[in-house]
């Protein structure tokens, strides 16, 4: 019959040292352990520590480093290279997961996996850079809040979310939308975003302000072209920028606004400018950005596989979404 071979276990290791430290010779360590003299002189030459002597703990992570065979990135260069290439792009690490799965019918890689292979390659290297493969460019995960005031007693004809329909809350119906400005360290300089809830579809215009009657305007503008079943209501914060949302009611858009100091009630919108942040980081100088590039981190935020919609993109949903409302326009045919 073949050898059977047993690793040494962690209880194993602990037992090696309670008994080294009595002054315990190899020979009579193996006689208690059951185990050959020859393993107990191995393991204690190969994993005890030039100053420390033998700790279990440090012989069990010498043993586990050896076998390290190197992250599954390193190992299949050409899944590395495609991961990283979506990462460059945007992606979250669970975006990258979740396409590769839909794509090619599998999981071919984890997003802990992504994440573990970007947090070891920072620590190891001391590249800072690696960082900004992830979406919020951020060394460790995290979350950290503001506190700030809210004006919402001097907006006229407010109504609170609670009087918001279910079907926006559920996200299952299309043409509910949140908005938000995206600031800027320099003074003036804000983005009006859009957020379709149901198919986390983004537009985005430069903004000369924020004044309300101007912030509005480019509302109306934004919107007046999406087919008007896609126009249901739209949920803003407490700013005053947003106090002139009664003029988006003739384009039977409903207006409804968080809870004072809850801006997390609209959190599509939220998670979509985080996101964006990663194009556009808070010190950026929008003179320095051309309307075609805006346009183009807008495209490629779009084209960015989610999860929550079963790894297609945003542009993919509500294309279909618009595609669905103009047959059943069309449908039945007119006697004409």
């Amino acid at each position: 019959m073949p050898k059977v071979y047993r690793q040494l276990s962690f209880e194993d290791r602990c037992e090696i040292a309670r008994r080294l430290a009595e002054g315990q010779s190899a020979r009579k360590i193996a006689a208690a352990l059951d185990r050959p003299p020859s393993t107990i002189t191995r393991e204690i030459r190969r994993n005890a520590g030039r100053k420390t002597g033998y700790k279990p703990a440090y012989a069990n992570e010498q043993t586990k480093a050896r076998r390290w065979t190197g992250s599954k990135l390193v190992r299949k260069p050409e899944l590395g290279e495609a991961v990283l290439g979506a990462l460059a792009k945007g992606w979250s690490p669970e975006q990258v997961a979740g396409r590769l799965k839909r794509e090619n019918g599998k999981t071919l890689v984890s997003h802990e996996t992504i994440y573990r292979f970007i947090y070891a390659e920072l620590v190891r290297t001391r590249n800072y850079d690696w960082r900004l493969y992830l979406p919020r460019a951020k060394a460790k995960r995290g979350y950290r809040g503001r506190a700030g005031g809210s004006p919402a007693s001097f907006i006229q004809d407010r109504l609170p979310l609670g009087e918001r329909p279910n079907e926006a809350t559920d996200r299952a119906t299309s043409g509910h939308w949140e908005a938000d400005l995206m600031a800027f360290s320099l003074y003036r300089q804000t983005l009006l975003a859009l957020h379709e809830r149901h198919s986390r579809l983004m537009l985005m215009r430069r903004t000369d302000g924020k004044h309300a009657d101007g912030i509005a305007a480019l509302l109306h503008d934004l919107l007046v072209s999406v087919p008007g079943d896609m126009r249901r209501s739209i949920t803003f914060d407490n700013g005053t920028e947003f106090a002139r949302h009664y003029l988006l009611h003739d384009l039977g858009l409903k207006t409804f606004f968080c809870d004072p100091h809850a801006p997390w009630q609209k959190g599509g919108i939220e998670n979509a400018i985080g996101r964006m942040r990663r194009f556009l980081p808070r010190k950026t100088n929008l003179e320095a950005v051309s309307p075609a590039q805006c346009k183009a981190f807008v495209a490629a935020y779009n084209a960015t596989p989610r999860k929550c919609l079963d790894f297609q993109t945003p542009a993919e949903v509500f294309l279909a979404q618009v595609l669905h409302f103009k047959c059943e326009s069309i449908w039945p045919p007119s006697r004409s």
